[in-house]
């Protein structure tokens, strides 16, 4: 399987800011529930955006090389069959390439960088 350049977990803000205060995200509740942190590929991100953060504010789009997690993130069939990356242990933050802000806009959807896809 050929790495993407990117792979994807949002997240609330507050959530995050604990994360780099600790020097590692050990995940959401969600997450921790589910004993990995769930991550999403680019054109998954929007999807999941949707299902499971719809209306919240305050999240970031964090992005991550998955080069960089090892043996750690597993590529594992989900909503309707696709692979999504899961990440078998803490994210230290210093993986993070970026953390941007995802707001709502005015139709209650978030708003994703420019050129988002292209990543």
């Amino acid at each position: 399987m050929t790495l993407p350049a990117y792979i994807f977990k949002i997240v609330p803000a507050a959530l995050w800011s604990q994360a780099v205060q600790a020097g590692r995200f050990t995940g959401a509740p969600v997450d921790v529930a589910d004993g990995y942190i769930h991550f999403s590929t680019v054109t998954q991100a929007r999807e999941t955006a949707r299902r499971h953060f719809a209306g919240q504010a305050d999240l970031l789009l964090v992005a991550v090389d998955p080069a960089t997690l090892g043996d750690a993130l597993r590529w594992e069939p989900s909503r309707g069959g696709d692979l999504f990356p899961h990440l078998y242990a803490d994210l230290p933050v210093t993986r993070a390439a970026s953390a941007v802000p995802l707001p709502l806009g005015p139709d209650g959807a978030h708003v994703f960088p420019d050129g988002f896809e292209a990543t």
